[in-house]
């Protein structure tokens, strides 16, 4: 970790000192003794800040995106001629670089306005799954040693593995290496090895009598407090407006009736067929702790089942919803 560290900081270093990159987005150190925060740097002697370690949580491809929009944005009233491009060099390890396949096929940005600093990973620990390990109590220092976590709170110290508080998209994790990418960083990392359980969770919940899935639906929709924020860390929810904020038409009401939760939630996941990369960063920041990521495995795994197509794979595999095959099964149209 400390070698990739290392590494990361000199590239990125190289990027903004050459003027390949206008910015460079990684991972610095947060407030917290467990956290890391995203992290925006455009001097060259800022890159010792960056870090690179198993608290590395949020996907940072949904700011590339707004970084290039925003650069498109100020340059509204600038001459055709006079506009320039914004190019971002972004830390990436493999959900990461998926999410970033996902906005060139769809034509969000050119291939030349993003940089690619590829990273192997093992994955990242999930705060709430180290919260619950030391039942709550607060964290005042926290440590990792290879695949040992040292935790001490007010109430002692506590030594956990690595692999009890591994976020469960990392657990099973079968790209845990960049897809794609410019400057690629140490060797790759060896396979998530519960790699082969990526579908268990959805296929014991497929057994489940509909009236039992419903029941689980709306027990985890009632968490809902729509804060957004499962919405506003997606890399692949980036529209201007939202259909949540909508008007003409209202889609969602702008009050708290739990249909109206359970329809912007829904109607979220659908609009992420084909395009989730499982890279928990929704469940992450969910303060209530909803389970959106078995909906949005049961979407992804029917995605491969009925399309052999896996979000952000590689840009040569066409999203699915763009495919049209003749040979496709269309009894759902007749047979809904």
């Amino acid at each position: 970790m400390e070698n990739i560290e290392k590494q990361v900081r000199e590239q990125a270093k190289k990027l903004l000192a050459d003027g390949t990159v206008d910015i460079v987005v990684g991972y610095e150190k947060g407030t917290l003794p467990f956290q890391t925060i995203p992290c925006f740097i455009t001097n060259p002697d800022d890159a010792e800040r960056l870090v690179w370690n198993r608290f590395c949580s949020v996907n940072l491809a949904k700011y590339v995106h707004d970084i290039i929009f925003a650069h498109k944005a100020s340059q509204v009233r600038t001459k055709p001629e006079e506009r320039t491009k914004k190019t971002v060099g972004i830390v990436a390890r493999g959900c990461t670089t998926r999410s970033l396949v996902i906005h060139l096929q769809e034509k969000q940005y050119d291939r030349d306005q993003v940089v690619i600093i590829g990273v192997p990973c093992t994955g990242y620990i999930a705060n709430k799954k180290l919260s619950m390990a030391v039942n709550g109590a607060e964290i005042t220092t926290c440590t990792v040693a290879g695949d040992a976590l040292s935790v001490e709170t007010k109430g002692g110290k506590r030594d956990i593995t690595v692999n009890e508080v591994l976020a469960d998209s990392c657990l099973t994790c079968r790209f845990n290496n960049p897809v794609i990418s410019d400057v690629m960083i140490g060797d790759a990392a060896p396979p998530m090895p519960d790699g082969e359980k990526e579908y268990n969770a959805v296929d014991a919940f497929e057994e489940l009598p509909i009236d039992e899935r419903w029941a689980y639906f709306t027990k985890e929709m009632a968490k809902c407090i729509r804060c957004y924020a499962c919405r506003n860390t997606c890399p692949s929810c980036y529209c201007k407006v939202c259909f949540v904020e909508q008007s003409q038409p209202r889609w969602v009401g702008a009050g708290i009736d739990e249909s109206d939760t359970q329809v912007f939630q829904f109607m979220r996941m659908f609009h992420m067929v084909g395009r989730c990369v499982d890279c928990g960063s929704c469940v992450e920041v969910c303060p209530m702790g909803v389970d959106l990521r078995k909906f949005l495995k049961k979407l992804d795994k029917d995605d491969l089942q009925l399309f052999n197509h896996r979000a952000g794979e590689s840009l040569e595999s066409a999203p699915s919803l763009s495919v049209h095959r003749e040979n496709d099964k269309e009894e759902f149209i007749f047979e809904p």
